[in-house]
């Protein structure tokens, strides 16, 4: 939907007849032409055309424009500049975390991330596919909903949504080629065209970036220098990698191919990442090895008629995709010396009792691995034909199957701790009883129906709900009211209520034959409740404000207790944010936000560990002649605990600064432009386990030029 509809902000907001000159206009109404003359359209919040200080959601948009400006280079960069919304580091190697208001875990399924409307997530983790990361060529706009949506998006759209919009023909016009290089042996390189064939608007997008990662990003001590410790806290060996680089190398080619024709419109995917390292290692012992590859190929199929029948429009989609991943784990190093037990796992005395100590001459391996495919489709319909209210009914189902392998030199079936050294012969447990995860399939059926009623000239009220059926847990019904009233003509009050779920993972249901992680067929889903309160006010033209507050309390949280999964967690939250955005003239623009949550543990009362207290983000953008602009941005992280159990000393706040400059003169289609992240080589880190005690360094100072040729 193209943005900049000033009739829609104006007939949203007051309800004031057709506008039929502009010299007819009130004082009040060019008040609010000049007011909401740029104002962005989103669909992220209700599934139909809303203007952003309308949606009945705290919601932002960030464009292809604001992320060239910043000199953005991935999904993660862009997602940092948003309110209350941190990208910190898991620990299971390394993949991002989208830390959203104090909801902060290592697999991060809590935050559902589209692209285009299709779900990227993991069916066995229920997170994105692991270390997953996405260029910014593509990207026609992002849609952030901080808050539940899945009265609307169902499973996951728990803390968060992310909805990613790539570009189509009429975003592209032409032909676009340009390339990046710079700090890390970083390359990257994208062509890109767009045209109209045969009545058909044709995009079509191919990025390709690798890097061999920060190798100063240094780790001294891991999980494998406790296990090197003297008898008796260790074996006293000597095989740990330390001092030693988190491993983050990459190499990823995203393409895709867009025809839109009247009604219909086609996408077609592929994202694949080969040969990315593994952060700090699976078991927090550095594996310069190990590698993570993913493949994942996507055909979606849309058909929208806005005047399908009298007073009903219809919005369908067929979907389909398939994702293969395949980890290759040094868990711990050659010369590892560990107890084992009966079973084939790691085995820590008073937990379970050791049928011996193992030497693994050539490390300790396992390479799971499987194949995803999804099929989905949803119908819906929008109905108008009800004075002042817009009704939207949906229907839709999802099938899911999963096939696993495995190949490992530990484990049941492949030895029992009474044979030691063990080599580095792996055993293919794949179709076996000893596999981490059988194969399994999941179904999921939902109904759902939202009623947009305009209560009266400045009222609007959004209520919905949705209910879901999944085969393998039972049923959810997740509600949202969203009262919106345009206060006055430069001011916006949002009363929002909120329910959303979490499904439980198939690893979290189903997961066996783990010396850690064993799943529980009784898990139910993760539940949220949560009450904000918004104002988006606006007291000039070229200055918008923003201020969220929110509070909530999630149930039935999963954790793992005694190595099985159960719902035993409950977290209770706070918190505001604040966002602005300045225009001071045409040659300078000022934004900043700054967010704080005080989430705790529903049952200890204690803080919630790692997820940041505070943040604060400023930006300022400088065009100081016709072709060249300065960018620059600060980002404040602060006020990390630990858990109660963990006696290192307090996470280290950090900041971070950004710049870019950039040359494009008008009359040329060349542009070029210098960015440096971390311009003041910090040293920020994000927190870990105790097995690293020293945090995980994020990278140093680095730099990249760019060059683009556009050809229209």
């Amino acid at each position: 939907m193209q943005i900049k509809r000033i009739a829609i902000a104006v007939v949203f907001a007051l309800n004031t007849s057709a506008i039929q000159a502009e010299s007819s206009l009130s004082p009040a109404d060019e008040d609010i032409m000049l007011l909401y003359a740029d104002e962005e359209i989103i669909e992220i919040a209700t599934g139909t055309a809303k203007p952003i200080h309308l949606a009945p959601s705290v919601a932002n948009l960030i464009t292809a424009k604001d992320i060239k400006i910043m000199g953005a280079r991935t999904l993660d960069e862009v997602l940092e500049t948003v309110p209350g919304l941190h990208v910190s580091k898991s620990s299971i190697r390394n993949s991002s975390i989208f830390s959203i208001r104090g909801i902060h875990t290592d697999w991060n399924p809590q935050v559902l991330l589209l692209v285009n409307g299709l779900p990227f997530n993991d069916l066995v983790t229920g997170s994105r596919p692991p270390l997953f990361r996405l260029p910014v060529e593509n990207i026609a706009r992002i849609e952030v909903i901080r808050g539940p949506g899945s009265a609307v998006f169902g499973a996951d759209a728990f803390a968060g949504v992310i909805n990613v919009i790539t570009k189509d023909g009429s975003d592209l016009d032409g032909a676009v080629i340009g390339g990046r290089s710079g700090t890390f042996d970083t390359r990257e390189g994208w062509v890109q065209y767009g045209s109209e064939h045969g009545g058909w608007d044709v995009g079509i997008s191919l990025e390709y970036s690798t890097s061999d990662g920060d190798r100063d990003r240094i780790v001294n001590s891991d999980f494998q220098t406790l296990l090197d410790l003297p008898p008796p806290d260790g074996f006293g060996t000597s095989a740990s990698l330390t001092p030693g680089p988190l491993e983050s190398r990459y190499s990823m080619l995203n393409s895709s191919i867009t025809l839109k024709r009247n009604e219909w419109s086609v996408w077609l995917n592929s994202w694949s990442l080969s040969d990315a390292g593994v952060g700090p290692g699976s078991a927090q012992a550095l594996d310069p090895v190990g590698s993570q590859e993913n493949d994942q190929y996507s055909l979606v199929l849309d058909y929208q008629d806005d005047q399908f029948a009298r007073d009903w429009a219809l919005d369908s989609r067929l979907a389909y995709r398939f994702l293969d991943q395949q980890s290759t784990y040094q868990i711990l190093p050659s010369g590892t010396m560990v107890p084992i037990g009966s079973d084939g796992n790691l085995c820590s005395p008073p937990a379970c009792t050791p049928a011996g100590i193992v030497t693994f001459s050539e490390g300790l391996h396992g390479n799971p691995g499987g194949e995803q495919t999804e099929l989905a489709f949803e119908i819906a319909g929008i109905y108008e034909g009800w004075q002042d209210h817009r009704l939207r009914l949906a229907v839709g189902g999802d099938r899911d199957d999963l096939e696993t392998r495995e190949t490992k030199n530990f484990g049941p079936g492949v030895i029992d701790g009474t044979v030691s050294p063990i080599g580095g012969t792996l055993t293919d447990v794949t179709d076996t009883p000893n596999i981490f995860l059988k194969e399994r399939s999941r179904t999921v059926r939902y109904l759902s129906l939202q009623d947009e009623w305009r209560l009266g000239r400045d009222w609007e009220l959004t209520a919905g709900i949705r209910y879901d059926h999944y085969n393998d847990f039972g049923d959810t019904t997740n509600p949202r009211l969203a009262l919106v009233w345009a206060t006055d003509y430069n001011l916006t009050t949002k009363l929002l209520y909120g329910r959303a779920f979490r499904a439980p993972s198939l690893l979290e249901l189903f997961s066996e034959n783990n010396p850690i992680n064993i799943g529980n067929t009784n898990l139910k889903p993760e539940s949220i409740d949560i009450v904000e309160l918004v104002f988006d006010y606006r007291p000039a033209y070229n200055l918008e404000t923003v201020l969220s507050l929110y509070a909530y309390q999630a149930d039935d949280l999963i954790e793992y207790v005694n190595g099985t999964a159960q719902n035993i967690s409950e977290q209770d939250g706070q918190g505001l944010e604040f966002e602005a955005v300045w225009r001071a003239s045409d040659a300078w623009q000022l934004k900043g936000n700054f967010a704080f949550q005080d989430a705790k543990d529903g049952n200890s009362g204690a803080i919630v560990a790692n997820a940041p207290r505070r943040q604060m983000f400023i930006a300022a953008n400088w065009r100081f002649s016709q072709a060249w602009s300065l960018y620059g941005q600060s980002n404040w992280v602060s006020g990390r605990d630990r858990a109660p159990t963990d006696t290192r000393s307090a996470i280290d706040d950090y900041t971070t600064t950004d710049l870019a400059l950039r040359f494009q003169p008008q009359s040329y289609s060349w542009d070029f432009s210098l960015s440096v992240k971390n311009a003041f080589d910090e040293d920020p880190r994000e927190p870990s386990d105790g097995s690293i005690p020293d945090d995980y360094p994020l990278e140093g100072r680095s730099a990249y030029f760019e060059v683009r040729y556009l050809q229209r």
